[in-house]
């Protein structure tokens, strides 16, 4: 993980404005895999989010794989970013990994409100995606 969020740092501090680094954000939203149609579901909705935001784990081999879609161009950015840094890790590294990254590259400084929420609430369920996933491994 720890590789994935020097890469990350290496693709947003090449910029130096906000502006820039908001087209990289929308780029990844683009970037993202396409997700599942039958994981559209209520269940999988990020709760918090003024956006729509879906968000889709999978536990293979003793790491969380997620998917994720967003209504909202730079808000799918956001969750792509967070899935390219946290998918294919362990539930004990998700849980480890705080995001500073996001502020050492500047991004959450330049949210509003609402999407900084957001933000929050895709976090606190990946999280909590690994918090269930850890304690399946010890039953």
């Amino acid at each position: 993980m720890q590789e994935r969020i020097v890469q990350v740092k290496n693709r947003f501090l090449q910029f130096q404005d906000w502006e820039d680094r908001y087209k990289e954000l929308i780029k990844i939203g683009r970037d993202l895999h396409s997700y599942p149609e039958d994981k559209r579901d209520e269940k999988y909705k990020v709760k918090g989010c003024q956006s729509q935001v879906w968000l889709y784990p999978e536990f293979k081999d003793g790491r969380v794989y997620f998917s994720a879609d967003s209504d909202a161009v730079l808000v799918k950015g956001i969750v792509g970013l967070l899935v390219s840094v946290y998918s294919d890790a362990t539930p004990e590294e998700i849980l480890a990994t705080k995001p500073d990254f996001l502020k050492e590259v500047g991004i959450t400084e330049h949210l509003s409100m609402n999407r900084s929420n957001g933000l929050a609430a895709m976090m606190k369920q990946m999280q909590m995606y690994a918090v269930v996933f850890k304690s399946m491994q010890k039953a």
